[in-house]
């Protein structure tokens, strides 16, 4: 189960199988940069890549990812080549035991890694925090910072696609579009458990993902009026946009 410390802020994720491993990672890391960083931590792959994906449909951002190498089910590397699909930025760290230093190495081409860091990592003043602060330093200069919007994801040649981007541009709610056969698009469909056979998918601002979403529905979820505040209206328009000009 992943675990999160404080407001919404940049992500630094951390993932061991070993309770008492993933607190001491998450400790060290709360210590050096939890004033300017959100550490969220897990214990196990899949709940990792759970935690990456409830962040990537909120348009967080992660800025480095730590994983264990041995765990059960799905070790680090499995993990790291997952979480790239979904947040292909993020700085990659595998924690190892010197016994692994091989596979840690292999790593490096399979998965990009950025480095890897062998356990223990005492003191972490000279171990673990010249590493990340690096990775950090490294992620800024080349991240570009995604703006809360709601985001689109669907087909060019959909009418229900294009029905749903000419609702949200006449009721001016600011939308970003992605052709599901881009990259970024990919990521979205993923984060959001989908193939891309069903859309448009919409994802909104707060991470709620809307699969071929009715027009009261979409409505709903980006803060538009959908029921009279009033008992009594000196004036109602019906179809009062450029449909019914």
């Amino acid at each position: 189960m992943a675990q999160a410390a404080g407001p919404a802020r940049t992500v630094i994720l951390t993932v061991d199988d070993d309770p008492g491993v993933s607190r001491a990672v998450a400790r060290d890391l709360r210590r050096r940069f939890g004033e300017s960083y959100r550490i969220v931590r897990a214990e196990s792959g899949a709940s990792a890549l759970d935690a990456l994906r409830e962040l990537k449909l909120r348009g967080d951002l992660v800025a480095v990812i730590l994983a264990d190498y041995r765990m059960p089910e799905m070790n680090g590397i499995e993990f790291l080549e997952q979480a790239i699909d979904i947040y292909p930025g993020a700085r990659r760290i595998l924690l190892t035991a010197y016994a692994d230093t091989s596979a840690a190495i292999d790593a490096i081409n399979v998965v990009d890694l950025d480095h890897y860091l062998l356990k223990p990592w005492d003191p972490p003043e000279e171990k673990l925090y010249p590493v990340v602060e690096d990775l950090l330093e490294t992620w800024r200069a080349t991240d570009r910072k995604p703006v809360a919007t709601t985001k689109v994801v669907g087909h060019r040649w959909s009418a229900r696609s294009s029905d749903v981007r000419e609702f949200l541009a006449r009721n001016q709610v600011p939308y970003r579009w992605y052709s599901s056969e881009d990259p970024e698009a990919r990521c979205l469909l993923a984060a959001a458990g989908q193939d891309g056979s069903r859309l448009p998918l919409v994802i909104t601002p707060d991470g709620t993902a809307l699969v071929e979403p009715e027009d009261a529905e979409l409505a709903a979820r980006v803060g538009l009026a959908t029921t009279p505040t009033a008992d009594f209206y000196d004036l109602v328009v019906v179809g009062g946009g450029p449909a019914g000009l």
